[in-house]
């Protein structure tokens, strides 16, 4: 039995079986249940919405499947992977068995059973023992025990092709394994486990069909993963193999277009796509109408299928006389009865005929030539019969289109009623209307793809493709105007916006009427949506949430909606990945609303900013409560609302059970002392939250001895902000001591908080320890010549701190001394922020003597201090010597040419500094002479400043000269030099010539 039945296998799972890199398949997404969104809407549509999404979920290695996710757990029994039509369920299942067959993976299992639900369609009543022989037949009734008994894998695969419904609810049970029940009794009594209790069993299937399984029965739920960019490309090079130019044609003109790129996660899809683009830029030496490439969905179909009734997509002009031959009114009656048979199959959700049906709706078989049998109707043979199917769900729907869009023409009642039984039903119009009534009122959206299409139909493009061949030439222009003004008046009905909404301005794309679309989407990039969006041009931002490169990388709402219109679109808003709605003047009512989005199963928002609205405590608690479930959100912005204590610590007491969450902002909201206190008392127990802005929220000193006991138990905060809270030196204090047994901290920014000499010490204390700080930002305090003694002790011994920012302190110079003489020692700190610190000449000396030494600093910023022509000419000496400095910041330094000229000098051999500011100084024509020349030979420097200096004329034409031939600036300023509107066209002319892309500001 076993060499014959691991044969039947091998030869069954080789069939069509063409993996190619097989990567996302081996890879499954390991999911908690459906969502809602899978469950009611069309499978197209499930990938228009998430497919952004679909990374947030952890995956499961394909060898891994049918085992315990941890010792603790056991193996499951009732597995269920779905993915949307033409994802790659059947060939999943044939690559699980072959690899199996070679002793690969599933080594567990003594038998593998796989079975189609298209072939259980064939038999109305079936025992358990049946079932079995009927995936194995070489399995006999002796050994029949055995593999109920063993471990046993049995594989049902494509439950959405069942011929019937499952219903757990009313199910007849039943436990004799060789008593003949009725098929779906018999599926529904093997997943109860009240049949093949110790088979285990895996079922495949579109989305919207697995959700007749209860979740409760279901061990493990799985998805597969659609095409990503990499995959994509690989399928197009493989699809035009002898052809890679046009492989990347292919691609290339599929990028530009988002809706059709995003389809293209599906590789039935990808298929389809790619060869209709391909067909029509193959031909582009035929016809000028071949340069209009395909744009829609129904653009796409139209040169797919016409490629079909051509034959096979070659050189045409070879074969005008077989097309001609070929395409007669035999096969075109042939179509239409394989329309009649996908558009009344459609409505009765069957996908799956056989010979009967075929009679029933006139299709003659024998009258299909072969390009039709291969690419638009396929068969399988059963032992009891013959099966027909369509290669994918959308083929069914273009031609249930076609048929119908052909009928309503001339049909008196309801074509949705096959009898012909209904009110009368004149013209093409009231048949249109009907169709898109009838696919408003779905439940699942089944009919969504199908009224696309039949919109679609009426496209000028689809009309040059498919005249003579489907439609009648120019007979769309009769129509186009009413369908589309049908369209827009169901758009204008004050109603919240859905998937079916969103379809019709779908329909409109279709159909080429975008003027809604791009006037609306114009206001979106200008960020002038306020007052515009009336309840059709929710409809439309919708649409474009999902279709615009304006939304691809943030959804900004900002200041454009009210409590109506937020209500209205959020059914939609929660498949933004980043979305933005700052100072829409939210109230604690509209939290409500989102909490209710943000605790769905379909939420698939990752950020969310709410700045600046009017958020209080009851909309936070909205807000918390929601964070409790949601999965998805990793950075939730609240800065600038009235959020008091009761309101953070309803965040605090939600931090604790939800560990998604990487960034909370709660900028300037009063939460006090006893908010910080529940914060931190969360961050004890919270260890994935990895930034906390806590800037202007009167955190206080007491706030801060909060924090620094959470930081002596949390190893996951990487950034905390506390600028603007008055912490003062107690604050300081408190903070250092959390440091000192805190090493994964990253970031601490106390700007702005009365913090002196005394609480400066504690922190450079703490530094001397501590090994995790990289950033510290201490400006706008005030430690004086005494704290910065202590910094520079500091400096010596800590070798982790790479930024440090003490601007707008009390230094003067020997301050900047002391911390000079210790960069001669640390060679860890990168970035050195002095400004406004009263330094002059000796400090600018201090510092050049370090640079001299120091390998460590990229970055030095001493604007706004008066260091002179001295301090400067001391630096550059040093940019002589040092390699490391990428960029100077010294605007407003009392700089005048003499200074200049000595960093023109060191300009002229230093190859590292990139970024030069000398903004505000009192730099001449001398000056910029000299300059000039060191530009000349300077090949480092990408940015220069000479804003507010006194060049003039003379100085700019000086500075234009030298980068006339070649220079690497990308920008120069030379703004505020009293050059004049003709000079400054000549000088920015000039630098342009030899670098287009370098900006210059003059």
């Amino acid at each position: 039995m076993v060499p014959k039945y691991m044969e039947t296998l091998q030869t069954w799972c080789s069939t069509n079986l063409d993996l190619g890199p097989s990567e996302r398949l081996a890879n499954l997404l390991l999911v908690e249940g459906l969502t809602d969104l899978q469950q009611r809407q069309h499978d197209f549509v499930q990938i228009e919405v998430t497919h952004e999404a679909r990374h947030i979920f952890k995956k499961i290695p394909l060898e891994k499947l049918f085992l315990p996710l941890s010792k603790f757990s056991i193996p499951p029994r009732i597995l269920v992977t779905a993915g949307v039509a033409g994802i790659g369920k059947s060939t999943l299942v044939k690559l699980f068995v072959h690899t199996w067959a070679k002793g690969e993976i599933g080594k567990d299992f003594e038998f593998v059973l796989p079975l189609t639900f298209r072939e259980l369609n064939t038999y109305d009543r079936l025992s358990a023992e049946r079932l079995i022989r009927l995936a194995s037949p070489y399995i006999t009734e002796s050994s029949f025990l055995s593999v109920a008994a063993s471990r046993t894998l049995l594989i049902l695969d494509g439950l959405d092709e069942f011929k019937t419904p499952l219903d757990f609810s009313d199910t007849i049970i039943c436990t004799d394994l060789l008593k003949e029940i009725q098929v779906d009794c018999l599926i529904t009594n093997i997943i109860r486990g009240h049949l093949l209790r110790g088979v285990c069993v895996w079922i495949t299937s579109r989305p919207t069909a697995a959700s007749q399984i209860p979740g409760g029965l279901v061990d493990r739920m799985t998805e597969i993963q659609g095409f990503g960019d990499a995959e994509i490309q690989d399928f197009l090079d493989r699809l035009f193999v002898d052809n890679r130019s046009l492989s990347d044609s292919v691609r290339d003109h599929l990028k530009t277009n988002k809706s059709l790129y995003t389809l293209c996660a599906v590789p039935s899809f990808c298929c389809v796509c790619g060869t209709s683009v391909g067909y029509v830029l193959k031909g582009t030496d035929r016809s000028p109408d071949a340069l209009a490439l395909p744009k829609t969905l129904s653009e796409i179909y139209s040169h797919y299928f016409k490629m079909v009734l051509c034959g096979d997509g070659q050189d045409k002009q070879k074969e005008t006389p077989r097309i001609e031959q070929a395409v007669n009114n035999n096969s075109k009656k042939t179509m239409n009865c394989l329309g009649r048979l996908a558009f009344y199959s459609l409505i009765k959700r069957k996908h799956v005929f056989y010979e009967q049906d075929m009679k029933t709706y006139g299709v003659d078989l024998s009258s299909l030539h072969i390009s039709l049998c291969n690419r638009l109707l396929l068969k399988e043979e059963t032992p009891l019969s013959s099966m027909y199917y369509f290669p994918h769900l959308t083929f069914q729907e273009f031609l249930a289109a076609t048929y119908y869009y052909a009928s309503a023409k001339r049909a008196l009642f309801d074509l949705f009623v096959e009898s012909g039984m209904s009110w009368p039903k004149l013209g093409f119009l009231n048949h249109f209307k009907n169709a898109v009534h009838r696919s408003l009122q779905s439940e699942d959206g089944h009919l969504d793809i199908f009224v696309r299409f039949l919109a679609g139909l009426l496209s000028p493009q689809v009309n040059k493709v498919l005249s003579d061949w489907l439609l009648v030439k120019d007979e769309h222009q009769g129509y186009q105007s009413q369908v589309a003004g049908v369209l827009q008046g169901l758009l204008a009905v004050d109603q919240a916006v859905s998937c079916r909404t969103v379809n019709l301005v779908r329909c409109l794309h279709e159909i080429q009427k975008v003027e809604m679309a791009g006037h609306l989407e114009e206001a979106l990039k200008n960020e002038s949506l306020a007052g515009k969006l009336t309840p059709a041009n929710c409809s439309v931002l919708a649409y474009l949430l999902q279709t615009s490169e304006a939304c691809s990388e943030e959804a900004n709402l900002s200041s454009c909606l009210n409590y109506q219109t937020f209500q209205s679109l959020l059914s939609q808003l929660l498949y933004c990945s980043n979305l933005r709605l700052d100072n829409n003047q939210f109230k604690d009512g509209a939290m409500d609303l989102l909490a209710s989005v943000l605790s769905g199963k379909d939420c698939q928002i990752q950020k969310i900013s709410l700045a600046e609205n009017q958020i209080g405590n009851k909309g936070t608690k909205a807000l918390a409560r929601s964070l409790m479930v949601n999965r998805s959100l990793l950075a939730l912005d609240l800065r600038s609302n009235s959020i008091g204590p009761q309101g953070a610590k309803a965040l605090a007491d939600s931090l604790k059970i939800n560990q998604c969450l990487l960034s909370l902002n709660l900028q300037n909201n009063a939460i006090k002392e006893d908010g910080t206190k529940s914060l931190a008392e969360a961050l004890v127990n919270n260890h994935t939250l990895m930034t906390l802005h806590l800037q202007k929220t009167c955190v206080g000193p007491q706030g801060s001895k909060r924090l620094s006991e959470a930081l002596k138990k949390n190893w996951g905060l990487k950034e905390l902000i506390v600028s603007s809270n008055c912490i003062g030196d107690v604050g300081a204090a408190a903070l250092a001591e959390g440091l000192t047994g805190n090493h994964t901290l990253l970031t601490l920014d106390l700007q702005s908080n009365s913090i002196s000499d005394v609480g400066v010490t504690a922190l450079t204390r703490a530094l001397c320890s501590n090994r995790g700080l990289i950033s510290l930002t201490l400006r706008e305090n005030s430690i004086s010549k005494e704290g910065a003694s202590e910094i520079a002790r500091a400096l010596r011994a800590n070798r982790t701190l790479r930024n440090l920012d003490l601007a707008a302190n009390l230094l003067h110079d020997e301050g900047a001394q002391a911390i000079a003489l210790a960069l001669k020692e640390n060679q860890a700190l990168a970035s050195l922020h002095l400004q406004w610190n009263f330094l002059q000449s000796q400090a600018a000396k201090a510092l050049g003597q370090a640079l001299k030494y120091n390998q460590s600093l990229t970055t030095l910023d001493l604007q706004e201090n008066a260091i002179g022509d001295e301090g400067l000419a001391a630096l550059a000496s040093a940019l002589k010597v040092n390699s490391t400095l990428t960029a100077l910041y010294l605007q407003v330094a009392m700089v005048g040419n003499s200074g200049a000229k000595a960093l023109a000098g060191a300009l002229a051999t230093n190859q590292s500094l990139a970024t030069l500011d000398l903004r505000g100084n009192a730099i001449g024509v001398e000056g910029a002479k000299a300059m000039a020349s060191a530009l000349k030979l300077n090949r480092a420097l990408r940015r220069l400043n000479l804003q507010e200096n006194s060049l003039g004329l003379d100085g700019g034409i000086c500075i234009a000269t030298a980068l006339s031939v070649s220079h690497a600036l990308t920008y120069i300023n030379l703004q505020g030099n009293n050059i004049g509107e003709s000079g400054a066209k000549v000088i920015a002319d000039t630098i342009r010539a030899n670098a287009p892309d370098c900006i210059v500001e003059i």
